[in-house]
């Protein structure tokens, strides 16, 4: 299998969860996958796309729903968590292509279910932690927040924050900015 480096696919997750601790026999899970197929040469966005998934060990709180929209009658409508890992290896040959996140959060939660429910994980294992490379390009004491990386590099939110597809966007808009940073960097080398 070749590994494809001509596009970055940006994942970030929605999950279950809740003002406190979980319910008693709930546990938080992926809920909505948000992807932002970006394009390594032109450094914008090909493709974004939501693919909801069902819950089958927690339902969607009342606090969760305000947080990312999301209600349980629509991720009722969302496929399985199988289908969705089988939808970005079909649909994104994920697993042949370098991918990123916000921080570690949306690599840990789909080793996790991965694990648990007994499914293939659907990424190859080179893995971009758009969070942590944000914060060493700008030479910043500590990591910082999407919210606060798009203040910093003067770009306003698009969409709505926590829902997975535009989140997934707006981390595809700070990992085009990284990129065409490195590329100005590099160019000067050439001239």
């Amino acid at each position: 299998m070749s590994r494809k480096i001509d596009q970055i696919l940006v994942i970030d997750v929605e999950a279950t969860c809740w003002q406190g601790k979980p319910p008693p026999g709930q546990e938080s899970e992926i809920i909505e996958i948000g992807v932002c197929l970006l394009d390594c040469v032109s450094h914008s966005a090909v493709k974004t796309e939501s693919i909801l998934v069902k819950p089958e060990r927690s339902t969607v709180s009342e606090f969760c729903t305000e947080l990312t929209t999301l209600t349980q009658e629509q991720v009722d409508q969302g496929m399985s968590f199988a289908q969705a890992c089988e939808r970005l290896q079909k649909r994104y040959l994920s697993h042949q292509r370098v991918w990123a996140s916000y921080g570690e959060y949306d690599k840990n939660q789909f080793q996790k279910q991965c694990q648990f429910f007994g499914v293939e994980y659907p990424f190859d294992s080179r893995h971009i932690n758009v969070k942590t490379w944000f914060a060493l390009a700008h030479s910043l004491p500590k990591e910082v927040g999407m919210l606060k990386a798009l203040f910093l590099l003067k770009l306003s939110l698009q969409g709505t924050h926590h829902r997975g597809v535009d989140d997934a966007a707006n981390i595809g808009r700070i990992l085009s900015q990284l990129l065409w940073s490195q590329d100005r960097r590099f160019n000067r080398y050439l001239d």
